[in-house]
């Protein structure tokens, strides 16, 4: 009889799944020279640009209508011009506004792809996985500062004081103005997502962050002095009321992405299969 011949046992690891974590799973990072990183900041530079400018072709059909809104909410019937070309350098600048605006989703993307190579496979993971958010949140943040928080602080403005001062900005002051406020409003809805970031790669606990609230308080009302240039108190509370509302959600998405880390970290290791 032929001798059997006994076979050594292989362990084979199963598969590791896209959206997975596993821990087994080592980062490779890629070491770039310098001029290899300044080419490739170039080329997300290069990318950027091009889709501003598509967006600005785009942007000219929209400047007009937007011009008459942002009249409208200033509260004149028309700005001031002091220098001869006002009119059409504003103009061209409304239209880039709007570019950049259209073209946010790829203003990010482009930034986080120049970060992703220092940055881990789970942070990858989630750092995309939010990209979609990011954008939601900071256009959210814009629209409350363009339809609620502006249109109010310039109600205010226009009639501080009417019976001395004639209210007639410039546009190049008011869109100063627009870009500050919707800038810091867009910054500061972001909040909710860092926070989930924060919490789900264990970075800071939900419970850390709801002992700072005290402290959160005065943050909030000094970054709502700062996005508001009025001074009275009520644009003020009106900007600082929704910053800290944005607070306790992003308590409650740290919650649940902390909740979920650990279940990841609890779950059972699945074994390994045996030829």
């Amino acid at each position: 009889m032929a001798r059997a011949i006994k076979m050594p046992k292989v362990r084979v690891p199963l598969p590791s799944f896209p959206g997975k974590d596993d821990e087994d799973y080592e980062d490779v990072f890629e070491e770039m020279t310098l001029a290899e990183h300044l080419d490739e900041l170039r080329s997300r530079l290069v990318k950027t640009c091009v889709g501003i400018g598509i967006a600005f072709i785009g942007g000219l059909f929209l400047t007009r209508p937007l011009l008459d809104l942002v009249r409208d909410n200033a509260n004149v019937e028309r700005f001031q011009s002091i220098d001869s070309t006002d009119p059409i350098t504003s103009f061209f600048k409304t239209a880039l506004y709007i570019a950049i605006a259209v073209a946010l989703p790829l203003i990010f993307y482009q930034i986080f792809a120049f970060v992703s190579p220092g940055l881990t496979r789970k942070e990858k993971r989630y750092v995309y996985g939010s990209l979609p958010f990011v954008v939601l949140f900071f256009l959210a943040g814009a629209a409350f500062a363009f339809f609620l928080a502006i249109p109010r602080a310039f109600e205010f403005l226009s009639n501080f004081n009417s019976d001395i001062f004639e209210f007639a900005p410039t546009y190049s002051s008011v869109a100063s103005f627009y870009i500050q406020v919707s800038l810091g409003m867009g910054i500061a809805f972001e909040l909710p997502i860092i926070m989930f970031l924060l919490a789900r790669l264990g970075i800071v606990s939900p419970k850390r962050m709801a002992a700072s609230r005290r402290y959160a308080v005065v943050i909030v009302m000094i970054a709502a002095a700062i996005i508001t240039p009025t001074p009275d108190p009520f644009n003020m509370l009106f900007v600082a009321a929704p910053i800290y509302l944005l607070f306790e959600v992003g308590l409650i998405f740290a919650r649940v992405a902390s909740r979920r880390r650990k279940t990841k970290d609890e779950e059972p290791e699945l074994p390994a299969l045996e030829a």
